[in-house]
């Protein structure tokens, strides 16, 4: 891994670890620090705008890596996106038509797609190495 997409790899934790960060603090703050709907309002841009941050560092970091690196990157995304349309929606209606009791949560949906990315980006770079 060269330098440049090891700079980019460590801003890109860096983002995403204050994106988790503010995202935790939208959902806890406004249940345990605050009560304040200006606070959480806030506090949501704020997590909006890191989030930001953070798709940038992502699309630099693919940018910054070789050809291989950018098809594996793709690819994994690419399924990652399909499995969360096709699966996302699938689980909605699930709650919509009550086959399942509980409703739909949106965490679900977002733990899906983080393991599902990890494993296609791990079986793309085995399939391509």
């Amino acid at each position: 891994m060269n330098s440049k997409l090891i700079t980019s790899r460590n801003r890109l934790a860096k983002w995403s670890m204050a994106w988790v960060t503010t995202t935790a603090l939208v959902t806890f703050g406004s249940q345990f620090l605050w009560e304040s709907q200006i606070i959480t309002g806030l506090a949501i841009i704020l997590s909006l705008a890191v989030g930001v941050g953070m798709v940038m560092a992502n699309r630099k970091f693919v940018n910054d890596g070789d050809e291989l690196q950018r098809k594996i990157q793709l690819e994994s995304m690419a399924l990652t996106l399909g499995l969360a349309v096709v699966g996302g929606i699938a689980y909605s209606q699930l709650d919509t038509t009550n086959l399942i009791k509980q409703d739909a949560e949106i965490s679900f949906l977002v733990l899906f797609m983080g393991i599902t990315y990890i494993l296609c980006v791990f079986f793309n770079a085995r399939k391509y190495s």
